[in-house]
């Protein structure tokens, strides 16, 4: 916290900080896993880039060098003795105002690691899940940055996924301004159409993930035909296979969309592919792909969390 480790109760903010009521927080999220050769966490730079540029779209500067902030990460890891865990880098404007202009924030960054299952739990990876469409719609990119993981843009998902969920589905899918789809609560979202794999980008009003770009960066490596572009409501409704990415839910198959099963109802080659080869990945079992892992250095054993 603030360039210091710091107990977990200790880690405290104050009730006049500006993020706490206006929302005017950055965050990012990154995953560590165990490999054969220790933790690695999983694409840190790309990560800690996302973070500084969702800042500076609100003109903050983070008072730390990435590196810094990488090897913190790390360092978050090892001293609470983790061997997988969820990691999460925030900055945020701090008591400095409480005017709706922050002035001169107070930049504070804090950086916490927690155990973490799949957001979608194991079942809808290996089944897939039942989604819905949302009756709220994404906020448009001249509304806001929706290329910025603010903590204040997140109050449109929260609402998506608590409809979603009130209603008996797993996770919600919101359509943009045009009718479109954007993106789920925290999910990017792919479909696949005649072996063609579709997704959408940030004209569609979404946070461009990490995972997105390897999901990408796979296809192109298996010879698959992707097309980045607009995805209409009735093309996902109509598509072969169709699932979600993101550093919480990793890869997840969506079987059902408001009762329409989706393909055979059951995760699809590609999706299973893509998936398979994601999990090697961050397990370290395919060394091509070591450049985007960081090893932490550190096996687990018991400790006071930090």
């Amino acid at each position: 916290m603030n360039g210091k480790i710091v107990p977990w109760d200790q880690a405290t903010v104050h009730v006049s900080a500006h993020a706490l009521h206006y929302g005017t927080a950055f965050f990012d999220s990154m995953r560590c896993y165990e490999t054969d050769k220790g933790p690695i966490i999983f694409r840190p730079k790309d990560h800690v880039a996302r973070l500084y540029a969702s800042a500076a779209a609100y003109g903050a500067k983070i008072p730390f060098d990435p590196l810094e902030v990488e090897s913190a990460c790390a360092e978050v890891v090892r001293r609470n003795h983790f061997n997988s865990c969820y990691i999460r880098p925030l900055c945020y404007f701090g008591s400095a105002t409480l005017g709706v202009h922050p002035r001169v924030p107070k930049i504070e960054l804090v950086i916490l690691a927690f155990p973490w299952d799949p957001f979608l739990k194991k079942q809808g990876e290996e089944s897939g899940i039942r989604v819905t469409i949302s009756p709220w719609r994404r906020f448009h990119y001249d509304m806001m940055p929706t290329t910025s993981k603010a903590s204040g843009g997140y109050l449109n998902s929260v609402l998506a996924v608590m409809d979603a969920v009130k209603r008996g589905f797993t996770e919600a899918i919101l359509l943009n301004q045009e009718g479109n789809v954007a993106e789920g609560s925290g999910e990017n979202v792919f479909i696949v159409k005649n072996n063609k794999l579709i997704t959408n980008d940030e004209h569609s009003s979404i946070l461009l993930g990490i995972t997105r770009d390897t999901v990408i960066q796979l296809a192109h490596k298996f010879g698959l035909e992707i097309s980045v572009q607009a995805i209409s409501k009735e093309a996902l409704f109509s598509a072969d296979e169709a699932f979600f990415t993101g550093t919480a839910a990793e890869i997840v198959p969506i079987r059902e969309i408001d009762e329409k099963v989706i393909g055979s109802g059951s995760p699809g080659p590609i999706t299973q592919r893509l998936q398979q080869t994601y999990t090697d990945i961050i397990h370290g079992r395919l060394p091509e792909y070591r450049e985007w892992l960081y090893p932490v250095g550190t096996s687990a054993t018991p400790s006071t969390r930090h």
